[in-house]
């Protein structure tokens, strides 16, 4: 069946919801309510689904219905798991010190996943800088490193690429992505210790008092938590669950019926959340249920109207320009505004039925499984909807108390804070004329020379030398 343009409409009216609702005066208030949130998915979702029950059947139904529950159920484990574990205590909230926790959540991605990291550490780290008047720029940093681009390097690290594993792409392919995963890294770990150090400078004498004299030193609490973590991650990565396709064509019987790796995720999150301690999860960590509510009630209707537009998608991408670049570009670019396992294995089956010579991946050339791959998992941190564990991270702050940017406002912040560095990294890696690798390297150099501008004026500043200087570009990054 033919999609049309106008398809495409409900889920831009989504877009435009999580967009904008938060931000006019009339509507502020009411789209905070968890209820209005699913209202508003289910007045978009609801006819969509029947649209697609029409168009194609049943399957659609079935489709979505699978990819939504397990897809909740890896955020709702890992949510509660991770709120019975508590990192007690208080360092000085210095900007070497932020840094080494997003360090940490960078290399922990990959292997206990982005959502898993991104939960492990948001609240020690809230918790470290709660004396800072700062600290906007500190989750959305969390957001890009840990949350998403930390993820690249294994198939447990983020969903596109265990949907890639199960379809056949070796677990250990994407250990050769550690070049890409370490230069990113290592750029955002620079802009981020660079603009910390001086937001830091400008901080009131009075809180930097504070923060250095309110120093306990750091203990793990809840430790068994960790075991539950452990079993969540190896039932990602060994357990089978529910098979869409099968379902669909009627080859799943018995057995198959049955989400084994959902049960045995959420098992273990019922263990943590009976049998774990409730002062560390309700009085330490300051544990709602807020969070993942507002997660589960948004993707009702993202992954409901995200259904057509996808077909829409499969229709036009034979008529794209495809090669290395276009294929991160795409990949990346629609990862950012639907959610990135889905449009990974878009691009996935397309690049198999192009075929090609070299390296064959799971039957795919390696040639453009590098793009694809580096645009599902990098780019997904453009905007809040491209990966799950981002409205997570924001939500989890919006209850600390952080004053974090509406959806437009993360944008403009991704934009400006993130993009540079993949545009580099597409040009370095990606790209194969010589002149785009001279202009990613130039770009990088742009970025460090910004990076030392910035320490400098920190430790003009912090040396006496001038008022504290905060541009616009800063005055943003705590909004």
């Amino acid at each position: 069946m033919t999609f049309q343009w106008w398809s495409l409409l409900p889920f831009v009216a989504m877009l435009a919801s999580i967009a904008l609702f938060p931000i006019i005066p009339a509507t502020h208030k009411w789209w905070e309510r968890n209820s209005s949130q699913l209202l508003v998915a289910l007045v978009l979702g609801l006819p969509t689904l029947a649209f697609m029950v029409y168009m194609i059947g049943n399957e659609a139904l079935i489709d979505v219905g699978v990819e939504y529950v397990q897809f909740i159920a890896l955020l709702l484990s890992l949510f509660i798991i991770s709120g019975g574990i508590h990192l007690e205590g208080d360092i000085r909230a210095t900007p070497k010190n932020n840094t080494v926790f997003l360090a940490i959540g960078g290399a922990l991605a990959s292997f206990i996943g982005t959502t898993g990291a991104a939960m492990l550490l948001i609240r020690p780290l809230l918790a470290t800088n709660k004396e800072r008047t700062h600290r906007v720029h500190t989750v959305l940093f969390t957001i890009f490193i840990v949350a998403n681009c930390g993820g690249i390097l294994t198939p447990l690290g983020d969903p596109p690429l265990f949907l890639g594993f199960l379809n056949g792409v070796p677990f250990t392919w994407t250990f050769q992505l550690w070049k890409e995963w370490l230069f990113v890294l290592v750029l955002m770990l620079g802009m981020y210790y660079s603009l910390d150090r001086l937001l830091y400078s400008s901080e009131p004498q009075a809180q930097i008092v504070r923060d250095d004299t309110q120093i306990t030193p750091l203990r793990l609490r809840g430790a068994f938590n960790l075991v539950l973590f452990a079993i969540v991650i190896v039932a990602v990565a060994k357990i089978p669950s529910w098979n869409a396709h099968e379902i669909i064509e009627g080859h799943a019987h018995g057995a198959d019926l049955v989400p084994w790796r959902e049960i045995v995720m959420l098992s273990a999150a019922t263990i943590s959340y009976f049998a774990g301690s409730k002062k560390i999860r309700y009085e330490d960590n300051a544990f709602t249920w807020a969070p993942i509510l507002e997660v589960a009630a948004l993707f009702i209707g993202i992954f409901s109207t995200m259904a057509p537009a996808l077909r829409f998608l499969e229709q036009v991408a034979p008529h794209l320009p495809l090669n290395r670049v276009t294929f991160f570009i795409f990949t990346g670019g629609l990862s950012s505004i639907l959610d990135n396992a889905p449009t990974y294995m878009t691009f996935f089956e397309m690049a198999k039925s192009l075929g090609g010579d070299g390296t064959l991946i799971a039957g795919v050339p390696e040639y453009y499984l590098v793009p694809i791959s580096l645009g599902a998992v990098f780019c997904g941190a453009l905007t809040y909807i491209g990966n799950g564990p981002n409205f997570m991270v924001k939500s989890v702050a919006d209850a600390d108390g952080v004053d974090m940017p509406s959806f437009g406002g993360y944008v403009v912040k991704a934009f400006q804070d993130l993009l540079p560095t993949l545009v580099a990294m597409a040009l370095i890696f990606v790209a194969e004329s010589m002149i785009a690798h001279l202009a990613g390297w130039v770009l990088a150099a742009l970025l460090v020379a910004q990076m030392v501008w910035r320490v400098k004026l920190a430790n003009d500043v912090e040396a006496g030398k001038r008022e504290p200087v905060i541009t616009h570009h800063h005055v943003v990054a705590d909004r």
